[in-house]
């Protein structure tokens, strides 16, 4: 086991390379100059020289890579343009409220989800089926923002059960805490409920269709157990799987959420930097969820063997 999560742990550094790669030329090469935003419309081009110049920007492009590469080996994702900060404070200042929808956004999402797909894979077609699925087709359709604006209105605007807007720090009590959050998981995980959702109802499906199954019915065993011991635990690893593909559209989900809501996340920390074009900012915070990405599916590896004792590494 240690062998194979130190192979694995080799094998993601030629992937964080090129992601590397990708995100600086990706930044570097589009239009616009860092430089002149920030000097401001009345700047003169010797202002904007001179940022240029404090900046680094007039360096040859592999130059500044190389420097980039060397910084980010040591742990130093850069300092910000615009702030003036290093970029590990900023996101350090923004990491609670977005670890705080992503936590409450999969627990929901695994929780509702994995609920309708046994139900619905126990009761194949019936109208139970058919309104999983169907919800499910509707969680892929609807984007985000479009769900999010539609639960302002009803949940905030209407009812008045939820606020608009916003994030309370955990400290500040967990009932408040939970209130802001309450939306926007609802918002962000509908697709990932969608999704995990589709996968436990057909990976259910064939797993009820096994000889052991009929075996266990024939022998008397009631249906919850054998659902719920038998059946889902045979059925984990596809959804495992699922749930850790996921991850990428939680990722993705995560700041268009947080700029619906208002919450001052990293998401909407990513949304700021690039209306700035603050270089240091969308790389470091780019270079954070691959990283991420990569640690969550390593561990989805890793528990196959909790669900499935023939799996070995």
């Amino acid at each position: 086991m240690l062998a194979y999560i130190v192979r694995r742990l080799f094998l993601t550094l030629p992937v964080m390379a090129l992601v590397a790669v990708f995100v600086f030329l990706l930044l570097h090469l589009s239009p616009g100059d860092p430089a002149a935003i920030m000097a401001g419309e009345n700047a003169t081009a010797e202002n904007i020289a001179q940022i240029r110049t404090k900046l680094g920007l007039d360096e040859p492009l592999w130059k500044q890579f190389a420097l980039w590469v060397l910084a980010l080996a040591s742990g130093d994702l850069g300092q910000s343009l615009f702030w003036g900060d290093p970029v590990t404070t900023l996101i350090g200042q923004r990491a609670e409220p977005t670890i705080s929808l992503a936590l409450t956004t999969i627990s929901f999402a695994v929780i509702v989800a994995i609920t309708l797909g046994v139900t619905a894979a126990a009761n194949p077609g019936t109208w139970i089926d058919r309104g999983v699925m169907g919800f499910a087709v509707m969680g892929f359709s609807l984007p985000v923002f479009v769900v999010g604006y539609m639960l302002i209105f009803l949940f905030a605007i209407e009812l008045k059960w939820l606020p608009v807007q916003g994030y309370t720090r955990f400290a500040e009590g967990f009932v408040p805490w939970l209130r802001n959050l309450v939306l926007p998981s609802l918002a962000l995980g509908m697709a990932y409920v969608a999704l995990i959702a589709r996968i436990t109802r057909t990976t259910m499906l064939e797993v009820l269709s096994e000889d052991y199954i009929r075996t266990g019915k024939a022998k008397g065993v009631a249906n919850r157990p054998l659902l719920l011991r038998h059946a889902l635990k045979n059925a984990a690893v596809p959804i495992v799987t699922v749930v850790g593909i996921g991850v990428a559209l939680l990722i993705g989900g995560v700041v268009i959420t947080e700029t619906v809501f208002n919450i001052p996340g990293i998401g909407r920390l990513v949304v700021d930097a690039i209306s700035r074009r603050d270089y240091p900012i969308v790389q470091g915070v780019i270079m954070l969820f691959a990283g991420l990405y990569v640690l969550v599916n390593l561990l989805v590896d890793l528990s196959y063997t909790l669900f499935d004792p023939r799996i070995r590494y």
